[in-house]
């Protein structure tokens, strides 16, 4: 149990280290306003995180410290004008009903991100997905204005996207900047797979669906051009790496996991080019909770099999020297 702990928390810091660059890049596109965002997000979810555990007469401990991913990641996936006190509400919505009502850290059946950005799109849609341009900065008290319609909507809308792929990379494009900043999202994925902080089936599964569908059904005027903006719009890669493939929520072994993002990121774009809808991979992973539950409860059967043949096999060993021994002493 002690190794588990550990190797917990040392995923746990692996991908605090990616939401914290990505969280400089947010800063460094929009200014003081977004890094006051992702402060609020942390704290508040600290807050209801320790008052529920108190609630439930459970200690504290740095294990809970999970929750503050959880809150990076949900701020990345909003504009970083956000109403504070609606993001701080949504980081409390997290933990409190998407995560301790269903048994807290130990028990998570879905990603408590996903399940308050789904809140705040049922709620505040029309804040949620109206975006500053980069680089125009908003005061922490100012109200924001001239806001945009983000990158995603408009390929989803015409099939393409009015800017260069240099600006992609770099995320200079309207959006969640977590979830635009293309270049950091790559090296993030490759340090948390290479570290085995995130589940490899299960981020393979989802961008081998992506770039299949987008060839096949293309989004664009393309074959190449919508592999390439199917991939970095509607925040595909963030939520491949974040939320389809979190080790919580995941199946354990990454046959399973390979399936299950699979299949959930071909139902995300099949939405996306047949209704328009923004990030539709974030909304469908609450709708595949299911899926994913079904594959660990397999996963559990087989383990008890096993343990089960195991365990009769060792019961013949011992019974076979037991009569072996026994055979030996009589002819004694």
């Amino acid at each position: 149990m002690q190794t588990k702990t550990k190797s917990d928390r040392f995923i746990w810091i692996d991908i605090m280290v990616t939401l914290l660059t990505l969280e400089l890049m947010d800063y460094f596109y929009y200014g003081v306003r977004a890094a006051v965002l992702g402060s609020v997000c942390a704290a508040a979810s600290v807050a209801a995180e320790m008052i529920c555990l108190r609630l439930m007469h459970r200690k504290f401990t740095a294990d809970d410290l999970t929750s503050v991913s959880d809150a990076l990641i949900l701020s990345l996936m909003l504009p970083a004008v956000f109403d504070l006190k609606i993001a701080a509400l949504a980081c409390v919505f997290a933990v409190v009903a998407a995560k301790n009502i269903f048994g807290g850290r130990l028990n998570m059946i879905f990603s408590p991100a996903a399940a308050a950005y789904v809140f705040l799109y049922t709620s505040w849609k029309n804040q949620l997905l109206m975006f500053p341009e980069p680089h125009v900065r908003t005061g922490v008290f100012e109200k924001a204005t001239n806001l945009v319609s983000s990158a995603s909507h408009s390929f989803n809308i015409t099939g393409k996207m009015d800017v260069t792929d240099f600006e992609i990379l770099l995320g200079n494009v309207s959006g969640p900047a977590g979830a635009v900043s293309i270049l950091l999202l790559a090296v993030a994925a490759v340090v948390l797979l290479f570290r085995r902080s995130i589940s490899a089936g299960a981020f393979i599964g989802s961008v081998s669906a992506t770039v299949l569908l987008a060839l096949i059904v293309p989004a664009s005027v393309t074959r190449a051009a919508s592999v390439k903006y199917t991939l970095v719009t509607n925040m595909v890669l963030f939520a491949s790496v974040y939320i389809v493939a979190d080790r919580r929520i995941a199946p354990k072994r990454d046959y399973y996991a390979f399936f299950y993002g699979f299949f959930l990121a071909a139902f995300s774009y099949i939405l996306v080019i047949t209704t328009a809808k923004e990030n539709a991979i974030v909304l469908v992973s609450l709708l595949f909770t299911p899926v994913a539950l079904g594959f660990k409860n397999l996963e559990k059967h087989i383990e008890l099999t096993q343990l089960a043949e195991q365990e009769a096999a060792a019961d013949a060993e011992a019974a076979e020297l037991t009569a072996d021994g026994e055979e030996a002493a009589a002819d004694e």
